[in-house]
């Protein structure tokens, strides 16, 4: 049921970034499918919850708010007309999206197209097993054969799992960093700029992010192995240590995309200024009531 919601969502964000700038219904399909994707998003909680994932729930959660918020946005881009952001920050409404200036951005669209670029990217990983086999296979293989050159007696226990001195990890979907690989190419994917540049910011995102994850799996099976923390060390190497190191990477690669790629900073930059109107909209109409 779940994975059905999913690819309807994804399948309405992909139409709505398809679907001519001049005609005002690409906002209704894209609200659609932002609602949709909510749906999903609020369910993923649950199952964070039951491994004891709380930072994982609680982002999931969040999401799943700015998904209700997006499509919330792009209703009444529907209703009143695209909201586009000028070069002074200003936040308009346009009649006729083919009418926004040249300096302008339509910010619904543009995340509109990243989102459906990311999905693509990553939901076949997650729900075709054949390809979710294939990735998770190859970082298990790769981390083994980082620790066997160094000399540390890892062995896999079955295709997806790493044994050191008798404690077992299991690699994941979520041990392959496809999540974080996906949303780089969507975001990069959906701006326009010289192709250079965007060969340039795939180059310090993507590869960077892949061999980063490697050593964050190597990491936490050789301090599980090892027990470097005792009985939870398991926890405190894979739920707190590893996710501040990949916060922290995550941060220093955004850094180094945005500088490549200015576009992208004024989509976000963009996206920013249109939430904070609507949230201030929305606050001022309950208060009102």
């Amino acid at each position: 049921m779940i994975e059905s919601v999913l690819w309807l969502a994804v399948g309405l964000m992909i139409a709505s970034s398809v679907i001519p700038r001049t005609l005002r219904i690409r906002k209704l399909v894209g609200g659609i499918g932002w609602g949709v994707f909510s749906i999903h998003w609020g369910y993923q909680p649950l199952h964070y919850i039951e491994t004891l994932d709380y930072a994982n729930a609680v982002l999931t959660f969040v999401f799943a708010l700015f998904c209700l918020l997006v499509a919330y946005i792009m209703f009444r881009e529907y209703r009143e007309g695209p909201l586009v952001l000028t070069k002074n920050r200003e936040v308009m409404h346009s009649e006729v999206s083919a009418q926004i200036e040249g300096d302008s951005l339509d910010i619904t669209s543009m995340l509109t197209s990243a989102s459906a670029l990311g999905a693509l990217v990553y939901f076949p990983f997650a729900n075709f097993s054949s390809l979710n086999t294939w990735i998770i296979g190859n970082v298990t293989s790769q981390v083994i054969w980082v620790l066997q050159y160094f000399e540390i007696p890892a062995y896999m226990k079955a295709w997806n799992t790493i044994t050191l001195n008798g404690y077992t990890v299991e690699i994941i979907l979520a041990c392959t960093a496809i999540e974080s690989i996906a949303l780089f190419m969507g975001l990069i994917g959906a701006v326009k700029a010289p192709l250079n540049r965007l060969v340039t910011a795939f180059i310090v995102s993507v590869p960077v992010i892949y061999v980063l994850n490697l050593i964050r799996d190597i990491f936490v099976v050789v301090a599980y192995g090892e027990q470097w923390f005792g009985t939870d060390s398991f926890i405190i190497a894979h739920n707190y240590i590893a996710k501040a190191g990949s916060g922290i990477a995550l941060f220093a690669i955004s850094y180094t995309v945005l500088k490549v790629l200015p576009e992208l900073l004024a989509m976000i930059d963009g996206l920013w200024v249109i939430l904070s109107e609507e949230l201030k909209y929305l606050l001022h109409r309950f208060a009102r009531d």
